[in-house]
């Protein structure tokens, strides 16, 4: 299988597909896509929170001018059976253009958004309110608190600051709570 053959495709990465990487790839590239922001207004009723208290994870919103960094992967179309699963809540596939950071290269793609008319969509509030949603949600996958502090560590390790995503997290981080580790000092 040839990474350029007609069967491989580029995903984009924006939140979990940055650090929770199980599927094969067939290379790796940390990347942009413009016009697009990460926004904390999916819920999560699968991985970071239940169908009676859906978490709250990244989609992606349309916002002219914005640029979004992230991580693309190079795919055959067979990952793409684990990836729809994966990313069934809500989220669909889209076609978007991909630049590469390390050749500034534009590659076609696809990125998985969740548009505000699916069932999960839980859209904007109040920062402090989606922080303490965040800090209270936990799921099969996990606390909702642990998905952003990974969020914001890989993001930290692009060296790509996004401010709703750390605001957030800095907030999440003065509730305290069970996962943080400076609760019991």
């Amino acid at each position: 299988m040839s990474e350029t053959g007609p069967d491989a495709t580029w995903v984009f990465g924006y939140g979990s597909l940055i650090y929770k990487v199980d599927f094969p790839y067939l290379r790796r590239e940390v990347a942009s896509i413009e016009g697009w922001e990460r926004r904390f207004w999916q819920g999560s009723h699968d991985h970071r929170g239940t169908p009676e208290q859906p978490g709250r994870v990244v989609t992606l919103t349309a916002s002219p001018g914005a640029l979004c960094r992230g991580v693309a992967y190079r795919v055959e179309e067979s990952v793409f059976v684990h990836l729809d699963h994966r990313e069934k809540n809500g989220y669909v596939r889209a076609p978007v253009q991909i630049t590469l950071a390390g050749s500034d290269e534009v590659v076609a793609g696809v990125v998985y958004y969740a548009a505000p008319d699916n069932p999960a969509f839980l859209g904007a509030a109040p920062m402090s309110d989606m922080a303490r949603h965040i800090a209270g949600s936990t799921g099969p996958s996990g606390s909702n608190r642990d998905y952003l502090c990974q969020l914001v560590s890989a993001l930290e390790g692009l060296e790509a600051y996004d401010e709703h995503v750390f605001e957030l997290n800095a907030m999440v981080a003065a509730l305290g709570g069970p996962d943080d580790p400076s609760a019991g000092a």
